[in-house]
């Protein structure tokens, strides 16, 4: 459903600890492909959530994988969240948290689910510094309004430190993420699934000087 989430979620491991037995919030987790890798190649157990994808269609994928003790799809919108607080060791989101974590108050209704001290890691599409003096000229023809939802490691950064909900905040960027984002375009269009030929020229005239992920990691205070 975007830029490939196997090459997120790694690039996001890089920067978690992930134990088996851990219990893992995927949030906005899509067809749960990330939910599987994770199950997988961690041992740990999954809440695979998504509000646009239902639990039954991400059911079916978690039987076909036999993870079915291991990844339980939940269907659920992000400010209404089923379950207990400080029931999860990690939260974690991929391609999706700048959808609705924006948003000043969010990051109090999703950290109470971690158990203190859980982490909380997310990768989201963002820039290298924010547009204070307005847009890049070679960007502007491209923008849409809803790429207004794309911040960089500091801003990420102050957003959530400034709560005092979570600590050991880190943020960066991706190295090299412009190019899984591009890859994926093409790759796509290639194979005759949905792309976007002007947001891969975009990305080929930016060519990482603005654009990329951004990856945040925090603990829960």
């Amino acid at each position: 459903m975007g830029p490939n989430v196997l090459w997120l979620t790694e690039a996001l491991c890089q920067v978690m600890a992930l134990e088996p037995g851990m219990r893992v919030l995927d949030m906005g987790c899509g067809r749960a492909i990330s939910s599987i890798f994770l199950a997988k190649e961690f041992g740990v157990q999954v809440w695979a959530t998504d509000l646009w994808i239902g639990a039954s269609d991400n059911w079916q994928r978690v039987c076909a994988a036999g993870l079915q003790d291991q990844v339980f799809p939940i269907h659920a919108e992000a400010h209404s969240l089923p379950f207990a607080e400080g029931f999860f060791d990690a939260l974690i989101s991929l391609d999706a948290y700048h959808y609705f974590g924006t948003d000043d108050l969010y990051l109090g209704q999703y950290a109470r689910l971690a158990e203190p001290g859980g982490q909380i890691g997310i990768v989201v599409p963002g820039v290298q510094h924010e547009f204070s003096d307005g847009l890049p000229q070679h960007l502007a023809p491209y923008w849409k309004w809803d790429f207004c939802s794309f911040h960089s490691p500091e801003w990420w950064r102050d957003h959530w430190t400034k709560t005092g909900l979570v600590g050991a905040v880190t943020a960066d960027t991706v190295p090299n993420g412009w190019t899984y984002w591009l890859r994926w375009l093409e790759v796509a269009a290639a194979q005759g699934f949905r792309s976007d030929e002007r947001e891969a020229e975009m990305l080929r005239l930016d060519a990482g000087r603005n654009l990329g992920f951004t990856r945040l990691v925090a603990r829960k205070t």
